[in-house]
């Protein structure tokens, strides 16, 4: 997909003036496939050693982490029943994941028993847009 200046210009200004002028702000000097060795790479690096930046250390309020939840989350048959609003959904996707080979036979069938006995919210409320977003703290 080409994209011409001026759109470059309009949608990424401060890129576009970075390509410009031909001065690099950010270097880049490496490509890590695996997401948690660039983490253990640059945890504990400051991202700017300069004064004007930061206060000293010492002034500093200590770090309040909030541990990413959703990091590693793999949703799971439930998650996707969650999700669905009638009977007829939830079969269409517990019969996806069986054909996919995602659940075993066995677990479709118990999953169609409590479906069948108990309804659709039997797997839990459900999931409504945006769920894992507002779970997350990003919306």
């Amino acid at each position: 997909m080409a994209i011409d200046k001026k759109s470059l210009k309009k949608m990424f200004p401060h890129l576009y003036e970075e390509l410009e002028s031909g001065e690099v702000k950010v270097p880049i000097d490496a490509v890590r496939k695996n997401a948690l060795e660039a983490e253990s790479e640059v945890e504990g690096v400051d991202e700017c050693a300069c004064d004007e930046c930061h206060e000293p250390e010492e002034e500093l309020a200590p770090r309040t982490e909030t541990p990413d939840k959703l990091r590693h989350f793999n949703p799971q048959a439930v998650d996707f029943l969650r999700r669905c609003d009638t009977e007829a959904q939830a079969e269409e996707i517990i019969a996806y994941l069986e054909k996919k080979g995602e659940i075993t036979k066995e677990y479709a069938k118990e999953l169609r028993c409590q479906l069948k006995k108990d309804g659709v919210r039997a797997f839990g409320p459900k999931k409504e847009e945006n769920h894992y977003f507002k779970e997350g703290g990003i919306y």
